[in-house]
């Protein structure tokens, strides 16, 4: 092997040093241009919750707070010290709902028992309804989800809807204190019209229950589809088939869509349970 003299480099060992400069100097840059990528991404942040607002109709004094309630904590855990997630604004809007909800009920239904009350308040801070509300305002578009969350669907998790439509209640709280939290509950939460819908709130949820059973049971989620409608436009008469667990299929009947689902869901129900009975 030939002797290399001090203060001389070989060939390789030269282009192994130009390479290494070239890495640190692209690291260098990409530290440099760290402060403009979270500015980006923050200004897309900030687009993207202007149209948050425009469409819950309440411009936010402290825009952080909205940032606050739509920050997932992986988020949080992927940029340190700059942001907080909204775990806390969800504890908060969770007891802010449910107070705001519980007022509606009572103004809505003085003669009602306080059992009553309870099983329809359940009903409207339920996960299947928050759910709903959170795809209907499409909150999934403006989460801030950390990369891992990202990959696994996050966008489309339902308890992550659930758990940023809370925190929104608070924030809305937090910045306008409870008339704009009120406003917003009323808009999208509460029905149009509570005092129309006192007996569907009061009812029992079968679909909500025909859910958890299929869960538990571990088969796939029932599917609903309208089949017939009939009658004037008025006073339409709805038909919805129904299928659940092993191709059990049924079919309900009711003056709304809802009320249909709701009809045939109680049929499979009521087939499946006895089917369990019969086989145990």
């Amino acid at each position: 092997m030939p002797r290399i003299e001090r203060g001389e480099l070989s060939a390789d060992a030269m282009r192994r040093g130009i390479r290494l400069g070239d890495a640190l100097a692209c690291r260098r840059r990409a530290i440099r241009q760290l402060p403009t990528m979270v500015q980006r991404l923050e200004s897309m942040t900030e687009n993207s919750s202007h149209r948050l607002q425009d469409l819950i109709g309440y411009r936010f004094q402290n825009p952080r707070l909205l940032l606050e309630a739509l920050t997932h904590s992986s988020y949080a855990r992927e940029t340190p010290g700059t942001c907080r997630d909204n775990e806390q604004l969800e504890f908060l809007g969770d007891a802010v709902l449910n107070f705001l909800v519980s007022v509606a009920l009572v103004n809505a239904f003085p003669e009602w028992e306080e059992g009553k009350l309870t099983r329809a308040r359940a009903r409207l801070v339920a996960a299947a309804h928050l759910s709903t509300v959170g795809m209907r305002l499409e909150l999934g578009t403006y989460l801030r989800l950390g990369r891992g969350e990202e990959k696994t669907g996050g966008r489309n998790k339902s308890a992550l809807f659930v758990n940023a439509l809370e925190a929104l209640v608070a924030a809305l709280f937090r910045d306008g204190g409870l008339e704009a939290a009120e406003r917003f509950v009323a808009s999208f939460i509460l029905p149009a019209d509570m005092a129309a819908s006192g007996e569907e709130l009061f009812s029992v949820d079968y679909k909500s229950a025909l859910q958890e059973y299929l869960q538990a049971v571990r088969k796939s989620p029932a599917e609903y589809q309208v089949v017939e409608e009939t009658g004037p436009e008025h006073q339409k008469t709805f038909t919805v088939e129904v299928l659940a667990g092993e191709r059990v299929a049924a079919r309900g009947r009711g003056t709304s869509k809802k009320a249909a689902e709701q009809e045939a869901a109680r049929i499979v129900l009521e087939h499946l349970r006895e089917k369990t009975v019969g086989n145990g």
